[in-house]
């Protein structure tokens, strides 16, 4: 009875009232899942590639958009109590809700190793410049495949206490990085040292920003479903991007002009915080990784219904680690890459499909949803298809650009098309109550 009780994730039914949390700890979830290496990394580009000025414009106006995405898509969850490929279930049918559990489960699953791998070999650089000790870099994807399985595994409220420690400790760890570095430059200095990559535009670092945390912003029910109330998800969904991943950008741009260096484990190597490098990097890669898995197991819980979750878990962890050692994954990313493109037209339709069919959106008319509702499933095929036309190539065919990220026009693409729909359904519905 109490190991299912710390198993229980409500994966195919609403999370119960008594079990909602506040935008606090949501706040803290959202922030331990944004901050990874990769976030870092995107940072320290901003950094070598404008001014501290315009990477500040790019990191708030960039954060700002998918902070306005990421509260819009937590609003079915919020509402409902369901994860995203539930949610999604109302908008596109039975059977559409199947390939959005199986295009996110995948794509997640993989990018869960994609991270793993890069965990093991990042760590494995920082043990033998710091200690000297040539641990593999297997044996580390291992350690850290277990950290991740498990927290995956039990479910929202390890994620929640495992965020809730780690993020105060990024925090310190990242502004005691910007203070150390500060007592050496002032602020013009670092804003006017020269460009050491090639120049970004300020509409090119936004479009990279968005791009960045797209997909998470999409299935932000999967976390919002855990939420007090619509407010508790959109207060927690604002911090979490607006503010959290602006502050980490904007760091992360201060180290990189100081110290000429993207990466922030070698930055604070180089700082002379070499045992706090290997805590970030632990922290973050494991905070960010577990919601992969997590998500990807929700997602798997769909199609698997008779499986408990925990164990949908347990068998993608393990196969994950054991793809991450083998260094399958470095042919996989392609893939991954198009499976991601597919997911952003999901949130633009179940977000405008909500604004009309709301009421009907709840876990007692589960059972009357139908296989499939064929105008939503046409408008995902036509927006991710504008999806990868927008897409450089290898990805997509890269024929033209709208806003430069091509995640975001599928959104907004599938969001306007529903909307369309949503109102000819109400015009339908009008003149058939006329009619009788």
């Amino acid at each position: 009875m109490n190991e299912n009780k710390v198993i229980e994730d409500y994966e195919l039914k609403p999370v119960p009232a008594e079990k909602r949390k506040g935008w606090f700890k949501l706040t803290m979830v959202w922030i331990a899942g944004i901050v990874a290496l990769s976030a870092t990394a995107l940072g320290g580009a901003l950094g070598s590639g404008m001014s501290l000025n315009q990477a500040i414009i790019v990191s708030l106006v960039g954060t700002f958009l998918l902070a306005m995405l990421s509260a819009l898509c937590c609003v079915g969850g919020a509402k409902t109590g369901l994860s995203t490929a539930l949610v999604s279930s109302f908008a596109l049918g039975r059977y559409g809700s199947m390939a959005v559990s199986i295009i996110i489960a995948i794509s997640l699953f993989g990018w869960f190793g994609v991270q793993l791998d890069l965990f093991g070999s990042s760590l494995h650089k920082v043990i033998i410049d710091v200690f000297g000790w040539n641990i593999s870099s297997g044996t580390l994807m291992v350690f850290g495949g277990i950290l991740m399985t498990v927290t995956a595994c039990i479910g929202y409220n390890a994620i929640e206490k495992l965020s809730v420690v780690a993020v105060p400790l990024l925090a310190i760890l990242l502004f005691g990085s910007v203070y150390m570095t500060s007592r050496k430059f002032s602020y013009d200095q670092l804003n006017h040292i020269p460009l050491t990559s090639d120049p970004l535009t300020i509409g090119m670092g936004i479009s990279v920003v968005i791009g960045s945390l797209a997909v998470g912003a999409i299935i932000g029910p999967d976390i919002s479903r855990y939420a007090k109330s619509v407010k508790d998800a959109t207060i927690a969904s604002v911090l979490g991007y607006f503010v959290g991943y602006s502050i980490v950008l904007f760091i992360s741009a201060v180290l990189a002009k100081a110290t000429s260096e993207v990466d922030v484990v070698a930055i604070m190597i180089g700082i002379g915080w070499g045992t706090g490098g290997m805590l970030v990097l632990i922290l973050a890669q494991w905070t960010t990784n577990n919601t992969n898995l997590y998500s990807s197991a929700l997602g798997f819980s769909v199609i698997f219904k008779k499986v408990p979750k925990y164990i949908l878990t347990i068998i993608a962890g393990v196969i994950g680690t054991v793809f991450a050692i083998a260094g399958i994954y470095d042919n996989f990313i392609p893939f991954l890459n198009v499976l991601s493109i597919l997911i952003p037209p999901i949130g633009g339709i179940y977000t405008a499909d909500f604004i009309f069919r709301h009421r009907e959106y709840s876990f007692r008319n589960i059972d009357n949803i139908p296989m499939i509702r064929i105008y939503s499933v046409i408008n995902w095929i036509v927006a991710s298809a504008l999806a990868f036309m927008t897409t450089p190539s290898p990805t997509g065919f890269g024929l033209f650009t709208i806003t430069g990220a091509s995640g975001f026009d599928a959104f907004l693409l599938a969001f306007v098309i529903q909307i369309g729909i949503g109102l000819l359904e109400k015009k339908k519905k009008a003149v058939g109550k006329e009619a009788a």
